[in-house]
């Protein structure tokens, strides 16, 4: 159960209007003016709430259902208790996101800019935002509308952020050009410089990084992660990517669209990754790399040379699935002997 100290808390809906919020079909006759408190995992559901069963995996679990009502699919309809009201629909993922949004909405602040923040002349703050304590906005910064700029955070000079972004506590964004739509976590690091040393009379010098990161629209970043800016070309994460906490993406790496980077993952430089990639946590990648489009990479898996695009691998050194399980059966086979 989501709290109500954390979250704005929608009044009750009526069976009817849930049905028309997640394009559900009720199955239940006579029920449609019941009242829902709630939106509740099966196992915290209560009298007055409604849960969600979709995983034919866990059908056990449906026999614990306490809820008023349940949404479920068509195939799963038998498995829901008698006295449950019954709604049906196609995607029950999607319907859970629908449905958690009608009842609970995040804290958003009143537009405002705090007394304390220092804004510089130059910078321009778009319509509607907030921009909270503490924050520095250097010079020629552009902000764009409906900006949540969260406390302590340091946007450097020259930075463009496009529309209806938030930038959370404690985040720092330099060289950066971001798009519409964009949410940085907490603490996150964006446009720092990238780890470029060239050995010089016995001592590593540092490469200037003079390079940017240009961040496409829909794009959230999650909380500690890392993004450096390009040394020379840009560092480049494409519209609708999902980056985890404590990922770390170098110096002149290309990000496609729609992405999905999980936690520990870590790329060396000048990578590129195509569209709807899939990194699993702790996935670390050598440097000058191709991804091709689709690839999925599991977890704890070091990539060493590139990948087709489409392909399943896994692995250290990476290999494909396929591979792997036979490898794990064999050591698993021959070390019993």
């Amino acid at each position: 159960m989501a709290d109500k100290l954390f979250y704005k808390h929608g009044s009750a809906k009526s069976i009817e209007e849930i049905a028309a919020i997640t394009k559900a079909d009720i199955i239940t006759p006579g029920k449609e003016k019941e009242q829902i408190e709630n939106v509740c995992s099966i196992e915290s559901a209560g009298a007055d709430d409604i849960c969600f069963f979709y995983d034919k995996k866990k059908k056990a679990m449906a026999e614990k259902i306490k809820a008023k009502a349940c949404i479920t699919t068509k195939e799963l309809v038998s498995f829901i208790p008698e006295g449950v009201i019954v709604l049906v629909c196609e995607n029950p993922k999607l319907s859970f996101i629908d449905l958690i949004s009608a009842y609970y909405q995040e804290h958003r602040p009143l537009p405002k800019i705090e007394d304390d923040a220092h804004i510089a002349k130059t910078a321009k703050i778009g319509k509607n935002c907030y921009i909270g304590h503490n924050v520095i906005i250097e010079d020629d910064v552009v902000i764009g509308d409906n900006c949540i700029i969260e406390a302590n955070v340091v946007i450097a000079h020259g930075c463009k952020i496009g529309n209806n972004c938030r930038i959370a506590n404690n985040s720092s964004i330099s060289y950066c050009l971001m798009g519409n739509d964009c949410y940085i976590y907490t603490g996150a690091r964006i446009g720092q410089d990238g780890f470029g040393f060239s050995v010089v009379d016995g001592r590593h010098k540092r490469i200037p990084q003079v390079g940017r990161v240009i961040i496409g629209d829909d794009v959230e970043v999650g909380s500690n992660a890392c993004i450096d800016r390009g040394a020379l070309d840009d560092t480049i994460i494409g519209s609708g990517t999902r980056i985890d906490n404590l990922v770390q993406i170098a110096h002149n790496d290309k990000i496609g669209n729609c992405c999905l980077l999980v936690s520990q993952t870590g790329i060396a430089g000048s990578c590129t990754l195509g569209d709807y990639v899939v990194c699993g946590g702790q996935v670390g990648l050598a440097d000058h790399l191709n991804v091709g489009s689709g690839a999925q990479i599991g977890a704890q898996s070091g990539v060493m040379r590139d990948i087709e695009p489409g392909a399943i691998v896994i692995g250290s050194p990476t290999v494909p699935i396929k591979d792997f399980m036979r490898q794990v059966a064999f050591l698993q086979k021959n070390s019993k002997k």
